[in-house]
């Protein structure tokens, strides 16, 4: 099946039509809503690796289709965080309907990953913002690869060097998966 025709199945699968614009609850430097390729995300439960035991946490997760394809897939717990309310709600409405009690959508600010998201294992991000707020997370998760060995996976998203991250060997262009060193 060729790449654009599994993430048009995917959607029809899980139910997700057409969405309406970006609303206003967008922040200034951050992306518009937009779909992560099935290819890219296959690629990150892979290289992650994530499995049933994981607790999988996508920042900026938008409708909900990553985290709910990669619960589908793996058994993992799943955890998006999105600051649109209309996209939390088409993703909440998409574990309801799927009967999916493990995948769960939050809303809030990315940028600031605590309660139940603070327990993740693997954190997804698929380009949701740069700058600031990118140096904002990136500062959250490393107070939490303090206590605990953690997984960034970077679609279409360049990290910053920072001494607690490592890369893995790359893969593939478009993903780059971090690990932390251990924790202190």
């Amino acid at each position: 099946m060729a790449p654009a025709d599994r993430d048009s199945w995917l959607d029809v699968v899980l139910g997700q039509g057409e969405l309406g614009d970006d609303g206003a609850a967008l922040p200034r430097g951050c992306v518009p809503y937009l779909p992560c390729a099935v290819d890219a995300l296959l690629r990150a439960v892979e290289q992650a690796p994530v499995g049933a035991a994981d607790v999988f946490v996508d920042l900026g997760s938008g409708a909900g289709r990553a985290l709910t394809f990669v619960h589908l897939l793996t058994g993992a717990t799943a955890i998006g965080i999105e600051i649109q309310p209309e996209l939390v709600r088409a993703a909440r409405e998409t574990a309801a309907r799927l009967h999916l009690p493990a995948v769960t959508t939050l809303e809030g600010d990315a940028t600031s990953v605590t309660g139940v998201a603070a327990s993740g294992s693997v954190f997804f991000l698929y380009c949701p913002f740069s700058g600031e707020r990118l140096v904002r997370l990136l500062a959250e998760l490393e107070g939490l690869a303090r206590r605990r060995a953690l997984c960034v996976c970077a679609v279409h998203l360049p990290l910053p060097e920072l001494p607690w991250l490592r890369m893995d060997r790359a893969r593939h262009p478009d993903l780059c998966v971090f690990r932390s060193s251990s924790a202190t």
